[in-house]
């Protein structure tokens, strides 16, 4: 019995090893794993190794003449004697000493054009390029736009290998992508990943919509290309999320059909316009989406509309909800700014609103960019108060100054919040309330009349000025 079971067991056992042998026929087995040896060959020699020289002044402590002896006075031979012998450190004379940067980059013309991230080039006396095979140039830059982070060079070069140019717009998450730059200085590094996200909005980058990739980017790779299963560049590798310095998992990369857009302007007009509506927005939440009876959180609410603005003449008004642009679905508020970015300026864009519940069309005219978009903010002094016990908040009319400062708009300054709807709601001392469920708030009088008509149990939209800036919140009044 024992030995009968043995050989069955052993029989079953030389089967599974038979098995083992057979290929797997999962769709992981028959795609396999790409091979990138291919592309490193076809695309390697159209990257650069980018090295720039910054002349950087430094203070240096002035030294003392020897001991026994004072100051002499300025050009006397004295004073000569001891610069020479001292040389320049004797005084306060600042110290010049070279700082030097690696980066990467790529040849996207025959003739020498070069493309890489503004921030590799910076403020560089001296641009140094080095091709694949050794060669070194002194690079001239012909433009850099800060807001896109990308850079032009020129090298005085023919007949030069050229990136194969693609389409970021034809990326699809997971799709397998592969980067090719120095990180620390190691020419022609390779690394590969996938693509983890598009249309990233990162902060204080409101233009680029990032492509999102988990291949490693160290210091050294920005400006180098990112390239899809075809060798073709689909963007530049600009930026890391880091909490050490190194690589952690998320890097980002310029698009490069954003890229390209700019280098055309570069090269034509040697700076970079982009569209601009004139407002200030922010994302619906699912709160604020209930207050403004949408079905779901969508699109683009408008806190602001600064004035004589293109969207303040094509009639765009605060608590807008902007929905679509260009027959383009806008999603979330960090959408929208690349979109605009893009358009030719001059040129008229049709958007669709949603305003108190109704779908509206406007057309407008879009202006350019200008270079300075921040809107001045200015502090909350104490003023007479009053609580507004729904709410649980204790507010104040404006001063005159800060009526001013708000360009004529009235409202009710938050001098203390307690536990209660504003509070839950996330309205925080030194806000100033400009409207309540779409009604713009005249005084505290005002307010304490539109709040004892509100609705219990249901989300309204709130404006706040906060800091110099205007955000909606969603305000539930629960009846105790």
């Amino acid at each position: 019995m024992i030995h009968n079971l043995y050989a069955r067991s052993a029989g079953l056992f030389l089967s599974l090893c038979l098995l083992a042998t057979v290929p797997l026929q999962s769709g992981a087995a028959v795609r396999g794993l790409p091979d990138f040896t291919d592309l490193v060959k076809e695309a390697s020699p159209a990257v650069v190794n980018i090295s720039t020289t910054t002349k950087v002044a430094r203070e240096q402590p002035g030294r003392q003449p020897p001991p026994g002896h004072g100051s002499p006075a300025p050009g006397t031979p004295f004073d000569d004697f001891l610069r020479r012998f001292f040389g320049d450190e004797y005084g306060n004379a600042p110290e010049e000493f070279d700082e030097e940067s690696l980066g990467s980059g790529f040849i996207v013309s025959k003739d020498g054009y070069v493309l890489t991230n503004a921030h590799v080039i910076g403020n560089a006396d001296e641009i140094v390029v080095r091709l694949s095979d050794r060669r070194e140039f002194i690079a001239e830059l012909v433009g850099s736009d800060r807001r896109s982070d990308v850079a032009l060079l020129k090298i005085d070069a023919k007949d030069l290998p050229v990136a194969k140019i693609g389409r970021s717009a034809d990326l699809e998450v997971g799709g397998w992508v592969m980067a090719i730059g120095s990180p620390f200085g190691f020419e022609h590094s390779v690394t590969a990943g996938i693509v983890s996200a598009i249309g990233r909005s990162l902060p204080n980058e409101n233009y680029t919509p990032f492509i999102q990739t988990d291949v490693a980017i160290n210091p050294g790779n920005s400006g180098g290309p990112l390239l899809n299963m075809d060798g073709e560049v689909v963007g530049i590798n600009s930026q890391i999320y880091s909490r050490t310095g190194g690589f952690m998992g998320l890097s980002f990369a310029i698009p490069i059909d954003l890229a390209m857009n700019v280098v055309d302007q570069l090269r034509s007009t040697g700076h970079v316009s982009r569209g601009w509506l004139g407002i200030l927005i922010q994302d619906v939440t699912r709160e604020l989406a209930e207050s403004f009876g949408m079905k779901r959180p969508v699109g683009a609410l408008v806190a602001r509309v600064l004035p004589d603005s293109p969207a303040e003449k094509a009639g765009i008004q605060v608590g807008d909800i902007i929905v679509e642009y260009e027959g383009r679905a806008v999603e979330s508020s960090s959408t929208l700014p690349p979109m605009v970015g893009q358009t030719r300026v001059g040129s008229q864009a049709g958007m669709k609103v949603m305003r108190d519940g109704k779908e509206i069309r406007l057309d407008v005219t879009i202006s350019e960019l200008p270079e300075d978009e921040a809107v001045a903010g200015g502090g909350v002094p104490e003023v007479p108060s009053g609580t507004v016990e729904r709410l649980g908040l204790v507010g104040g009319n404006l001063s005159a100054d800060q009526r001013e400062e708000l360009e004529g708009k009235s409202g009710v300054v938050v001098e203390q919040v307690d536990s209660g709807p504003a509070a839950r709601a996330g309205v925080r001392r030194g806000d100033i309330i400009l409207r309540f469920d779409n009604v713009e708030v005249r005084d505290l009088a005002h307010l304490r009349e539109l709040v004892k008509a509100a609705p219990a149990d249901k989300s309204v939209p709130i404006l706040v000025q906060r800091r110099g800036s205007p955000i909606f919140l969603a305000l539930k009044i629960t009846e105790e």
